[in-house]
């Protein structure tokens, strides 16, 4: 059976920027390397949210991005 390690978290930030000519929002991200992986959904919503608010756009949505590694057992 294999195993799986996640080696690496990313958070990122998207901030809605302003409107194109088409009415889209405009979207700007910002990504935060070296998150520890073991960080629960609500410490990255503070966190996130506590940056969002150091910012002058509006945050639209936060992501997280793991990265594992798939090995045999």
């Amino acid at each position: 059976m294999a195993t799986q390690v996640t080696t690496n978290t990313r958070l990122q930030l998207y901030f809605i920027t302003g409107v194109d000519l088409e009415g889209k929002d405009v979207v700007k991200t910002k990504s935060f390397n070296n998150v520890k992986t073991d960080a629960t959904p609500d410490a990255l919503l503070v966190v996130s949210n506590a940056l969002s608010s150091l910012q002058q756009y509006p945050l639209m949505e936060i992501k997280r991005n793991d990265t594992s590694l798939i090995s045999p057992e």
